[in-house]
């Protein structure tokens, strides 16, 4: 995303904006030398969310009705993984909390997908190509507060993207303090 904003907007990085890519960049290097290639979901990912948000900007759909257009066009796909999925009418009838948790899950992804177009919409693309490593680092600490460990060859990797993050905060701070003095 921050490569596309470059070369298809000519945005600048501001300079701890280009320390928190180089963080991340070895992040992502180390893991890519620990595995020896990416999968393929992460390829999926790394050149699918640039190009999606290109079209939505070249074709002006970068607002929430084209996520609605988006959501409708995914409705097939979506309902047949809720007949198809993993979890079989006796998972819901043996866990009824489940009819009420599911909607509420869907609620709080929706309110986070709309988020996500409103900053795709409002933020230059480098940034909110940073940004979105904020994402995964956030899911990591949760999943570190409900016991999962991370191995001793993985903690480079996740290093490097945090220090990548604590520096986009930082910026962040800085601005907001910058900001606040002019006022």
């Amino acid at each position: 995303m921050v490569l596309t904003g470059k070369l298809l907007w000519n945005e600048r990085l501001s300079r701890l904006q280009t320390v928190a890519v180089c963080f991340a960049a070895v992040g992502v290097g180390h893991e890519v030398l620990r595995h020896g290639s990416f999968a393929w979901e992460t390829l999926v990912v790394a050149l699918g969310y640039p190009v999606y948000f290109v079209i939505r900007r070249r074709c002006r759909n970068d607002h929430l009705g084209g996520l609605w257009v988006d959501m409708l066009l995914q409705s097939p796909v979506a309902l047949w993984f809720v007949w198809q999925g993993p979890l079989s009418s006796a998972d819901l009838a043996a866990h009824p909390g489940l009819y009420g948790l599911i909607p509420v899950l869907g609620a709080i992804s929706a309110a986070a997908l709309v988020s996500y177009v409103t900053a795709s919409r409002s933020l230059p693309f480098s940034l909110f190509g940073l940004l979105s490593y904020v994402e995964p680092a956030l899911l990591v600490v949760v999943s570190l507060l409900l016991g999962e460990t991370i191995g001793s060859d993985q903690w480079p990797t996740y290093g490097f993207i945090w220090l990548a993050v604590a520096v986009l905060i930082l910026e962040g701070a800085r601005h907001l303090i910058r900001q606040r003095r002019r006022i």
